[in-house]
Formats: C-alpha cells, structure tokens, sequence
C-alpha cells in the first residue's frame, strides 16, 4: 500500500482485493493474454443433448494442470442456430485455488457457432465487440479470450471443432462488485431513472457496432427489463451495460438478420436506436468514442487469426463511423432526429 501514490489508487486496490460482496478478486479478467486450455469430456452428448441444458462432468487442463468442473450448453437463439451451442462452466466445488479460475463460480463461454472459417472469425469480432465498450466504460462486462482444445470423451467432434477461440464472460456478481453496484430486476425501466452519460455512450457504442438487437423493452416471456441490457444500480441511478452482440453488423455473422420492423436490407447498416437525451451528453459521449479511435481500432488489429485482409476490413468498416462522427454536429442532428421519445 505505501507505494500508493494517491488515495484514489489505494481505494482501487481495496475494490479489487475485496470486493463489496465479499468475493475474492477476479484476477481472471485483470488481464487480457490469451489462456491456453483444454476441455475433456463427453462434447459429442452435450452437443446432442443440448436443449436439455443438463450439466456433465468434464475437466479443463490449463498450465499442466486438470480442474474439474461441470458443463452445459446454454442460450436462446445461438441454441437454435448454432451447431456448437454456448456453454457454462460451473466451477462451484471446484478445486480452482492458484489458477486463473480461482473465485470463480459459473461463468459463460462464447463459442464458435458453426464449421465455417467465417464463424471462426466471427466469435473473434464479438470478443472485440465487449472490449470496445470495456475501453468506454468501466461498467462493463470485461472479457477473456481463450485458445481452447476440445477433447471428445464421446470422439464425435469433427477436427474442425477441435481446436477454436472462444471467450469467457465476467460474471454479472463479480461485475457488479467490481463497480460497486446491483443488478437490477425490474420489470421497465423509466429513462429518468438512467445515468445519463452511460446511456448516451451505450447509443453511441450501438450505433458504432451496428447492433440493433436491443432495446430496454423486455422480451416475450421474459418479466424483466431489457433486451440484450443489464442495469446495475449505482448509486440509485440505473446504469444499463450491453451484451450479446453476434448480430452486429462488426461480426456480420452468417445468420444475423436485422429485425423486419427495422427495414433494414443487412445487418452492417447502421441505425441509430438511441433515446433521446440531452445534447450536451451525447455530445460528450461521441468525444469519449471519438478519443478512443485508435484504442478501439488497436483491439480489432491486436485479434489473433485474422488474416491482414479480415483486420483491415473490420477497421475500415468502424472508420466509416469515425468519419461521420468527426462533425460532431451533424451526426447529433441525425441522431437527434432519429431518437426515440
């Protein structure tokens, strides 16, 4: 602690030894190499079985050594659409002392959805997705990028599911303490109830993207607020962070379709979705996107396994938007005139 220079920086490393909640630091998303892993297991009954979500006894290898855990597939549409579902891990009464894992209970791994050398490339690109908003904000979901290795106990996988990218997920509990906040259940959310900076630089981030598969409305069959949102509530103010963005014209996935009410013809045309809000605020969340230029075009060029030609594809697909946004006022007259009341 003496070699502290401010309290600021005192108090930071108290929130991340100790969290609120009293949960031990998540050392797995302090940083951002890539982990090398192994999954062994019966891949080829989850795969099949995976509607049934039931969770099956398997082993992750990392640095020589073998954690026993319990996994599932899960979520909603990449379960229909993906050949290889999303999985969770469950590390609860695991031996995760002294590894990367340690502190960790169940956690989200984003997979690669298909066989094709496009869907390889497309987990890449929502990996990039979470660390753009992460360099926007600090109530964000950080993120992990595994090399993982699939060894089949059940030798159904085909080699070209052998060996893929996929990325973790940090847990909403370690998020929220992290931020020093709490999720918020609630059915609807008021606009008068939001931070308003966070919600402007969430528009802004959307509209960069291209992802409009969000809204703060709940989805069918679902009793809380929001689509693709979580709030955490910060001090009283409800702070919405994004997730789940495989349909965002950045990952142009082979499966993404914009929502028919849109009218749009693919997913990489833009549409600003945002609500409307002071101008002085979206002002300043366009300056923060803006400032962050070459962070946010370093992370797209920073992907490993993407070819030179896939970078510089990506890349210019976002300088499209940092070109609109260097007049600042004409793209805050577009957004206003397409804003939601």
């Amino acid at each position: 602690m003496s070699s502290c220079k401010t309290l600021k920086s005192v108090l930071l490393t108290c929130l991340l030894l100790v969290t609120p909640a009293g949960l031990p630091a998540a050392t797995l998303f302090e940083e951002d190499s890539i982990l090398e892993v192994q999954l062994t297991g019966p891949m080829g009954k989850l795969i099949q079985d995976k509607e049934k979500r039931i969770e099956l006894p398997f082993s992750l290898t990392i640095d020589d050594r073998q954690i026993d855990l319990k996994v599932r597939a899960r979520g909603n549409s990449r379960m229909r659409v993906c050949d290889f579902p999303p999985l969770r891990f469950n590390f609860e009464n695991s031996d995760t002392a002294g590894s990367p894992f340690e502190g960790q209970g169940k956690i989200k791994l984003v997979t690669r959805c298909r066989k094709t050398s496009s869907s390889k490339q497309d987990v890449l690109e929502e990996y990039a997705a979470y660390r753009i908003f992460g360099l926007l904000s600090d109530v964000s979901y950080r993120v992990r990028l595994l090399n993982i290795t699939y060894d089949d106990t059940d030798n159904r996988i085909r080699d070209k599911y052998s060996q893929s990218h996929a990325f973790l997920i940090e847990p909403t509990k370690h998020m929220t303490s992290r931020v020093g906040g709490r999720i918020s259940e609630l059915p609807a959310v008021a606009l008068s109830w939001m931070d308003d900076s966070q919600a402007a630089l969430v528009y802004v981030f959307q509209y960069l993207v291209a992802n409009t598969d969000w809204s703060f409305v709940s989805p069918d069959k679902d009793r809380d607020c929001c689509h693709n949102i979580n709030l955490i509530n910060i001090n009283g103010k409800q702070f919405p962070v994004p997730y789940d963005f495989d349909l965002a014209g950045l990952v142009n996935a082979d499966y993404a379709f914009p929502d028919p009410s849109l009218r749009l013809r693919r997913v990489t045309i833009r549409r600003y979705l945002g609500f409307c809000t002071d101008t002085d605020v979206l002002r300043e969340a366009i300056k923060t996107v803006n400032s962050s230029k070459q962070a946010i075009l370093d992370v797209i060029n920073g992907l490993p396994s993407l070819s030179d030609k896939e970078k510089t594809s990506r890349v210019d697909y976002l300088q499209r938007f940092f070109k609109e946004a260097q007049d600042e006022e004409k793209i805050i007259s577009k957004f206003e005139k397409r804003c939601h009341s």
